[in-house]
């Protein structure tokens, strides 16, 4: 299965991702935020330095709750920019 090249709007969207996460997840360690959403630490990593900017849904949600994010939030400040 070949999978479709990312547009250069999903790799921003994907780095806007990482650095939320990251900016929520603040002093907390990267492998205490991934056991908490039950996600390895390098699934984490690869998100929140844009190697990984599509994640799956449930692996957002589950971060998103471990920092005390809403989803709302998250779509809010990572949907594209108006052109």
């Amino acid at each position: 299965m070949v999978r479709t090249p990312l547009t250069p709007e999903e790799r921003d969207r994907g780095e806007r991702l990482g650095r939320l996460l990251r900016e929520a997840r603040g002093d907390r360690s990267m492998a205490d935020v991934a056991a908490a959403a039950g996600v390895s630490a390098e699934t984490l990593r690869k998100i929140e330095t844009g190697r990984a900017p599509t994640p799956a849904f449930f692996t957002v949600a589950a971060l998103a709750e471990a920092l005390g994010l809403s989803m709302d939030e998250l779509v809010a400040r990572c949907a594209l920019a108006p052109v």
